[in-house]
């Protein structure tokens, strides 16, 4: 009875470690509204990585989920468009880090908005939603600083036709090229 017992014990002490693990590294995510369409759609289920930035900064092109600075239940999914010490513009249906225009394949549309140059500060990232016309995002005047990054999107699970990784774009290869 006693090994019984013993076996359990360490089978349950096994099971509650690998849940508080998968806990802090990784979360589920719904994405709510229609602001990173083509690529994300409402009501569509992404696993986040939580642990990823434990080991390296967030980067350009990266999909994130963040706590927005205002007052709201839920967390947002956008794409990481420029980092602190970045120059941010949209003008002419594009968007400039730094002066280069982006390459951005990923968009719904071309945005229809302007943005005047604006420097980053030192804890300030700019995100915006992929469908740029119908998101609430750093264009809007807001900015998030890096503890309002929860994680970065790593798997998208449900419904299984999206099934698969997530679609995060290197945008720093196209900034080094200009450079």
């Amino acid at each position: 009875m006693k090994t019984i017992l013993r076996d359990v014990l360490i089978t349950l002490a096994i099971a509650l470690a690998i849940f508080f693990i998968l806990r802090t590294t990784v979360q589920a995510y719904k994405v709510i509204e229609t602001c990173m369409e083509p690529n994300y759609v409402e009501g569509e289920w992404l696993l986040a990585s939580k642990a990823t930035y434990w080991f390296h900064e967030p980067e350009r092109g990266d999909v994130i989920i963040l706590d927005p600075p205002f007052e709201t239940k839920e967390v947002y999914i956008k794409r990481l468009i420029a980092l602190p010490g970045d120059t941010v513009e949209v003008k002419d249906g594009a968007v400039y880090i730094n002066g280069t225009a982006l390459e951005e394949p990923y968009i719904m549309e071309a945005p229809t908005y302007t943005f005047s140059p604006t420097e980053l500060g030192e804890d300030e990232y700019f995100v915006l939603g992929d469908n740029r016309n119908n998101a609430n995002d750093s264009h809007s005047g807001w900015t998030i600083s890096r503890d309002a990054i929860i994680g970065k999107a790593w798997f998208s699970y449900w419904p299984i036709s999206e099934w698969g990784g997530a679609n995060n774009y290197p945008l720093a290869e196209q900034l080094e090229a200009a450079t």
